[in-house]
């Protein structure tokens, strides 16, 4: 039987992106790393996945959680080394709204 942990070591994301994925999107962690393994093959994915990362970090910053919010820019950070392509050239979290 294949597992969690197997699924994980076949996906072209981290753990931490797939449960970002899970977390926006309320998929369970399985569900999560199809969804991103299909972004990532998909055109303008790796943006898609950039803007579920900036979305969850909004929604931490709109609790309060200061400490998933940094978590949360940890996980954009590596993303974003991993696939430079997704950044704007503007920050959206810097803006306000």
């Amino acid at each position: 039987m294949i597992t969690l942990e197997d699924c994980l070591g076949l996906c072209d994301l981290s753990e931490e992106e797939i449960l970002a994925i899970a977390e926006h999107d309320h998929l369970p962690e399985i569900a999560a790393i199809a969804k991103g393994q299909y972004l990532l093959r998909k055109e303008h994915g790796t943006s898609t996945i950039f803007s579920i990362v900036v979305d969850d970090i909004r929604d931490a910053q709109a609790r309060g959680d200061k400490d998933h919010v940094v978590a949360l820019l940890h996980v954009l950070h590596h993303f974003v080394r991993a696939h430079p392509e997704a950044a704007p050239e503007v920050h959206p979290w810097s803006r306000v709204g």
